[in-house]
């Protein structure tokens, strides 16, 4: 029976790549790249192969072995498993790349900056720091070689090979017979008679004083060219100079290094620094604390290093979400990332975040979800939205706080595009008819009209026959004028989904009927949709072939592209009539401002609405309409769209009044009510015969108020004729 024994380095979890190492260090180590055999995440690996005559060598190797195994630090390089066999020593590290290599290559890219620099140094000395004070070691070792840069822009220390201890226990240290690291030792060390009275850590402190020297000005020559600090910032000289002064004694302990830089004015005392050490010591950090640093944390991104961004940032934003109840705070950061990940790294990380954000009930965290939310709609697909996204934002149409239903309409102008059938032309129908009906903020109501004016092209061809005309017609009898100029600019940016006959008899009458509202905005945009719809009519009128080729649009399936159009339109009403939303509601609540115009703006072929039969909350007499200067600039309307992403809509938390729970169907258009009678908020195959019929009852409701009022005035009047000629005078015959 033959017994074979098995290769531990073919049984290794990991394996380098076939690529040739990488800026190997001087020393015994080849670092190559490598990876894990299970989940390919990548790794660094450093081999030394077992050579006969080099037991020297050999000692060294599997003392940095031993040390890189039991030293743990968040500075030291991080060790993730190893192998020793008799012919090669493995080390597997954390994906790393030599400090010499990375400085390259950012300086072919356009060079680091100085943020970067201090805490890379910052990083190293306080490695430094934990050896000599926490541990009594000495690296012996500091030099470019041995420090390290991951893939989030983090400086490590490595190069353990001739460590020892700064007590003695185990000799002094050890010969390296290596001119590459022999050129950084001090001078004091060529002092054979040991007269030189030093700290512990004067050598290592002379020897970072070198790697300061070389990342500024490149390698170094000789011992002497550290007299002159070259490119080294004004603000660190004074510190270096300690560092590379002849008496060993005065160079600083490395925490007292840290503290000198760290002062005032000092060359670590930075954003990016203070940044890094707070999310070092974020897990123990007090709720409040944290939230102020989330909060400031977005205005200094933008000069923070892309790879830390990504690498170091957005894991503590992911993690502050999940498990710290960070809440909305770090939805604008975690945003400000996310544009530096590639498509596929947004779909694993953040898209996971922002589905379960959704399903929150903390009113901050939705509403600034939906003001964000073209940051990130593009990543989401269909099911997603459909299934996890779209059953939670329709629960902000109901919300009794009006800064979340506008938002949650202005949604569905992204949304739309993303929905199925169900959803898109009979839920959010449903929503948006309420809407317009029965919500008590005008400003709600014109957004509504001009978001469906902008998915209209999305809504399915029955679904737009249904509703279109009956959604744009209620819109111009809206108490609020810009909703009136919404429902006429509503049929402008949908001229071309409407048949020739409704254009004549359901279009045309009801735009007519607005050439005498008394808002001169309103009759201007009437005016102009009228010509334009008439010059439709009258071109298929001279040529009837044109029929066809203009109700092209009528019965064709939802057509994304008409939807791209319809957005300069409305464009100016989501945001120059909207940006009023918050002055209106603080001011009037419930009533329909009588000032806010509305900018006028071309409009494309087609436009109508209805005359107005103003019922609002508040009444206004049309004698106040008349008394305004028709000629009044749109100049403030034009600064308040300007405005529009500068509303405070977090001041906007007060309650409203409690919306009414019914949702209202509009695809049911020829649906009755259980007493047999049309319902009269649902957006059914509205005719011109219903709209007369109750302008009929308008006028006879109007009259009927009128004999009433003049009857009220006639008994006023006798009653003030009797009253001026005085009381009855009692007659004086006395009675028998």
């Amino acid at each position: 029976m033959w017994l074979f024994a098995r290769d531990p380095v073919r049984d290794f979890p990991f394996e380098l790549s076939p690529e040739p190492p990488e800026g190997s260090p001087p020393g015994p180590w080849a670092l190559h790249r490598g990876r894990k055999k299970a989940t390919g995440s990548p790794v660094s690996i450093f081999v030394y192969d077992v050579k006969p005559g080099a037991e020297e060598l050999t000692q060294v190797a599997k003392a940095a072995f031993k040390r890189l195994k039991t030293l743990r630090h968040p500075n030291i390089l991080a060790y993730i498993d190893g192998l020793e066999t008799d012919k090669c020593l493995h080390i597997v590290t954390e994906a790393v790349t030599p400090l010499g290599v990375y400085l390259k290559a950012r300086a072919e890219a356009g060079g680091l900056k100085e943020l970067e620099l201090s805490w890379g140094l910052h990083q190293i000395v306080k490695a430094l720091s934990f050896l000599v004070n926490d541990c009594s070691l000495i690296h012996n070792n500091v030099c470019m070689a041995a420090v390290f840069v991951d893939r989030a822009g983090e400086w490590k220390l490595g190069g353990l090979d001739y460590m020892y201890s700064a007590q003695g226990n185990g000799g002094g240290p050890p010969s390296k017979g290596i001119p590459e690291l022999e050129q950084y030792d001090p001078p004091e060390l060529a002092d054979s008679s040991g007269r030189a009275v030093r700290e512990k850590w004067s050598a290592d402190m002379w020897r970072l004083g070198c790697l300061i020297w070389e990342v500024f000005n490149g390698p170094l020559p000789r011992a002497a060219a550290l007299r002159n600090p070259g490119k080294i910032p004004k603000s660190l000289v004074p510190h270096y100079c300690e560092l590379v002064g002849a008496n060993p004694k005065v160079r600083p302990n490395p925490a007292r290094f840290l503290q000198n830089c760290r002062a005032p004015g000092g060359f670590m005392n930075n954003r990016f620094v203070e940044t890094n050490l707070f999310l070092e010591e974020i897990q123990i950090k007090e709720p409040a604390e944290k939230q102020k640093f989330f909060q400031e944390l977005s205005k200094s991104l933008d000069s923070f290093p892309e790879d830390f961004c990504r690498h170091k940032v957005l894991p503590q934003l992911l993690t502050a979400f999940e498990f710290g109840n960070a809440g909305a705070v770090v939805l604008t950061p975690l945003f400000k990332v996310g544009k530096f990940l590639s498509a596929e790294e947004y779909q694993q990380k953040i898209i996971p975040v922002v589905v379960k954000m959704f399903s929150s009930t903390d009113r901050a965290m939705r509403i600034r979800l939906l003001q964000q939310m073209e940051q990130f709609i593009q990543y989401l697909d269909e099911p997603t939205v459909n299934t996890q996204i779209f059953p939670h934002v329709v629960h902000g149409f109901l919300d009794t706080n009006p800064a979340i239903r506008e938002q949650t309409v202005k949604s569905m102008l992204l949304l739309a595009p993303k929905l199925n059938e169900a959803n898109l032309n009979v839920e959010l129908m449903k929503h948006f008819a309420r809407l317009q009906a029965k919500d008590d903020q005008g400003p709600i109501r014109c957004n509504t009209t001009v978001c469906l004016g902008k998915i209209g092209s999305y809504l399915s061809a029955s679904t737009r026959h249904r509703v279109l005309t009956s959604a744009f017609s209620r819109a111009t009898k809206d108490p609020f004028a810009p909703s009136r100029v919404a429902g006429v600019l509503g049929f402008a940016a949908t001229h071309n989904l409407y048949s020739m006959n409704d254009c004549a008899h359901k279009i045309l009458p009801v735009l007519c009927g607005l050439t005498v509202d008394p808002e001169k905005s309103v009759r201007d945009q009437a005016f102009k949709a009228i010509r334009s719809f008439l010059s439709k009519l009258e071109s298929v009128s001279e040529d009837p072939t044109q029929l066809a080729e203009v109700e092209k649009d009528v019965h064709a399936a939802s057509s994304p592209g008409v939807g791209g159009a319809a957005a300069s339109w409305a464009g100016w009403a989501v945001t120059g009539v909207s940006s009023l939303t918050s002055k209106l509601i603080r001011a009037h609540p419930t009533a329909a401002p009588a000032e806010a115009s509305v900018p006028q703006r071309p409009t494309p072929e087609g436009l109508p609405a209805p005359a107005p039969t103003p019922v609002p909350a508040t009444p206004t007499s049309s004698a106040h309409w008349e008394t305004q200067e028709e000629d009044k600039d749109t100049a403030e309307d034009s600064s308040a769209a300007d405005r529009w992403d500068d509303e405070d809509w977090g001041s906007l938390e007060q309650e409203a009044e409690s919306v009414l729970a019914q949702q209202d169907d509009w695809s049911s258009g020829g649906q009755t009510s259980r007493a047999g009678k049309p319902r009269p908020d649902s957006w059914g195959d509205d005719n011109w015969e219903g709209l007369e019929m109750e302008s009929r009852q308008a006028k006879a409701e109007l009259a009927r108020k009128k004999r009433e009022e003049r009857r009220r005035e006639m008994e006023a009047k006798r009653a003030e004729k009797k009253a001026a000629k005085g009381p009855m005078k009692l007659g004086t015959r006395k009675l028998d």
